[in-house]
């Protein structure tokens, strides 16, 4: 379906029928999801290792899992997918035991990586490119 009715006037996006992902789009959310706890969990243990450095990393190394995932799925599903991974990892990892064991320390820098993280989670998954019409360009006016 090209999106407009009768040749002139464009048809909202909610007007048009529900088209379900692919199995090949499922497996690729799911695959990103899996690879955005992976990070998670390594970025977990190198951001308090080298302080600034592995910090900086490890946020730098989600940004690019997310809008890689973006980019690959041509969709903000692919970010928002390695996001959630990462995010459902990172806050579980949160969490201390029983026994009184945590991974996270009560300082600075495990603060900045978990807000941090979180900031640039949302920001890829909203400014990431979403996919566009087909058709030609139009103008208003013409």
């Amino acid at each position: 379906m090209s999106g407009r009715t009768n040749g002139n006037a464009p048809v909202s996006a909610l007007a048009q029928p529900l088209r379900l992902p692919s199995v090949g789009r499922i497996a690729a959310c799911v695959g990103l999801f899996l690879l955005g706890a992976v990070v998670g969990v390594a970025g977990t243990l190198v951001q308090p290792g080298w302080f600034p450095g592995g910090l900086l990393l490890a946020l730098a190394a989600e940004a690019g899992l997310c809008l890689g995932g973006a980019l690959a799925l041509r969709s903000r599903a692919g970010a928002a997918s390695a996001a959630g991974g990462w995010v459902l990892v990172v806050l579980l990892l949160t969490a201390s035991r029983p026994e009184g064991d945590f991974v996270f320390a009560a300082g600075a820098g495990s603060y900045l990586f978990l807000l941090g993280g979180i900031a640039v989670a949302v920001m890829c998954a909203t400014l990431a490119p979403g996919r566009q019409p087909g058709g030609a360009p139009v103008r208003l006016g013409k």
